[in-house]
């Protein structure tokens, strides 16, 4: 996918931390790389996951992640997590992510992740907020 397709970007420099005695990228970090672009998207629609947890009781359970690996990530290079909103269901998100170089249109990995609104209590699917799904389309700028 173009990077042209995705509203929504997220930027970081690559850590020390984050990366194996080759200088690469860790695989396991490629989850939380898509979990912050995913915690960043939330926040640029001006979505309070805090505040509606603590108002609905309710909260995302991670039920499906898939990574694809095309390219490495290297120690300080500066990566754009690009992320989009692929289905709404009634009480899932699907979010599709690929990663690209700082202002690259050249895909580095790529990936999803499928999110369940749950009940805290039941822990049983729950619909999702309106107020979410308006948010994701207007951003998306077409209906799911």
């Amino acid at each position: 996918m173009s990077r042209s397709q995705f509203n929504f970007y997220y930027s970081f420099r690559v850590r020390y931390s984050e990366v194996d005695a080759q200088g690469i990228v860790f695989n396991a970090h490629y989850l939380t790389y898509f979990d912050s672009a995913m915690t960043e998207y939330l926040r640029h629609i001006n979505y309070n996951y805090v505040q509606e947890v603590e108002d609905r009781n309710e909260d995302f359970h991670t039920v499906k992640t898939l990574v694809e690996y095309k390219h490495p990530i290297k120690f300080d290079q500066i990566i754009d997590i690009c992320i989009k909103v692929k289905k709404i269901g009634r009480s899932s998100l699907t979010f599709y992510i690929e990663i690209h170089p700082n202002e690259k249109d050249f895909m580095l990995a790529s990936g999803e992740v499928i999110w369940v609104n749950a009940d805290q209590s039941t822990h049983k699917s729950a619909a999702l907020p309106e107020s979410l799904c308006l948010k994701i389309r207007d951003l998306e700028e077409k209906k799911l």
